[in-house]
């Protein structure tokens, strides 16, 4: 559901921190995205190729997290809960949240079924002795472990929970930080996009549906898309109120939209899409016509690109500029929603976009693709789609800081 009316003073993003195939940290990130660097490859990690001599699959893997956790707690933690924290530690410095009082700080994350690989890898290496199964198991198969792992590190003591929305989670996290800061639940929420870490079980899933690429690359909105291909991807975003913001600024949330098309599956539908836009834009006091850039949704799978395609030419945006995160960092599933809004804000700072990679024969040549090389633009509104099985559908509005826009 949209806003009532436009917040007169809207929230702000004021700390960011990103692990993805680019590397760790938002330097990494930036410098990657702009360079439209390739990083695919055939994935790599146990428990996520079949051996059966079957084709392998493609994808992005990060490098290990960097070592911040005391080494006791390291080990009892997973991958995801690894770079949930690389993250936090980023978005939380730059945010300075040491200013504010931990009662008022708040922990969204958004993702469910996170550790799968590990889950399969355990089945894998105990099915014959379960009685020697480590106790950690008890608790970390729990998405809520990754809340709790964060919590214990850093004064969160506001509250901390999941959300889930299959691709579309780290979206949805981000429109429920944004309601605890605008309802006064808490003075400040970090939105943390999950890394889901995906065992081969699930790739073959998504293959059997017809939604996973072949490889060796993605090519959203191109004639030669075959499929997504999986990225592992972590993020977190800082959201306050301009007065508890730190020193840096990204931009302002300025209108958000979440509604469900009543899909079981992993069938997109447009009718939902348009509804969460125009939510988005009716919270903002935007129109259409006021967005000059969007960053897609675009997972490079024919349906899912094809719905889209048809939402944004509802929409009218055929004036805004257009490009494909996942072209570059693979499909973060719980992630992407988290990760692709960062990679939206740090555009917005740098008055720079970054391409869409091969991108050679586009499905409708009438938008105005991001093609071949980063190109310079000053965003003054965006429009971030995210979407997810099951019928949940995103839209966030970001603007430029209030100074830029005076």
């Amino acid at each position: 559901m949209p806003s009532p009316q436009p917040d007169s003073q809207p929230l702000v993003v004021t700390g960011i921190g990103v692990a993805s195939g680019l590397g760790h940290g938002k330097d990494a990130f930036r410098a990657g995205l702009f360079e439209g660097r390739g990083v695919f490859a055939p994935l790599a990690r146990p428990g996520r190729q079949r051996d059966d001599g079957s084709p392998e699959f493609f994808g992005v893997e990060m490098p290990d997290p960097p070592a911040i956790l005391p080494r006791r707690v390291e080990r009892t933690a997973g991958l995801s809960g690894r770079a949930a924290v690389a993250v936090l530690d980023e978005a939380w410095r730059e945010a300075g949240l040491d200013r504010i009082v931990p009662e008022r700080i708040g922990l969204v994350v958004g993702g469910s079924n996170l550790m799968a690989r590990e889950q399969f890898l355990s089945l894998r290496d105990y099915a014959e002795r379960l009685d020697f199964l480590p106790p950690r198991h008890g608790h970390v198969f729990l998405d809520t472990d990754i809340c709790g792992l964060c919590a214990s590190q850093f004064p969160i003591r506001g509250f901390a929970h999941t959300i889930g929305a299959a691709s579309a989670s780290g979206a949805a996290a981000i429109v429920a930080a944004v309601e605890a800061v605008r309802s006064g639940r808490v003075d400040a929420c970090i939105a943390l996009g999950a890394l889901q870490d995906v065992s081969a079980l699930d790739l073959q899933g998504f293959r059997a549906l017809g939604a996973l690429g072949a490889g060796p690359v993605c090519r959203p909105m191109d004639t030669g898309h075959g499929g997504f291909l999986y990225g592992e991807a972590c993020a977190a975003l800082v959201v306050t109120r301009p007065e508890h913001a730190g020193s840096t600024v990204y931009g302002r949330v300025l209108g958000t939209g979440f509604c469900t098309d009543g899909s079981r599956g992993p069938e997109p539908n447009s009718d939902g899409q348009v509804r969460a836009a125009q939510d988005a834009l009716a919270a903002a006091g935007l129109t259409t016509a006021d967005i000059d850039y969007v960053n897609g949704h675009a997972t490079g799978t024919p349906s899912g690109d094809d719905a889209e395609l048809e939402t944004l030419r509802r929409l009218g945006l055929g004036h805004a500029r257009v490009n494909a995160t996942k072209s570059i960092i693979g499909h973060g599933l719980s992630a992407a929603g988290t990760i692709e809004a960062a990679a939206v804000l740090i555009q917005m700072r740098e008055g720079l976009l970054h391409p869409t990679l091969h991108l050679e024969a586009p499905l409708d040549e009438a938008f105005r693709w991001v093609r071949g090389a980063a190109q310079e633009h000053r965003v003054r509104h965006a429009l971030k789609l995210s979407f997810g099985f099951g019928g949940s559908n995103v839209a966030l509005v970001f603007g430029t800081p209030e100074e830029e826009t005076a």
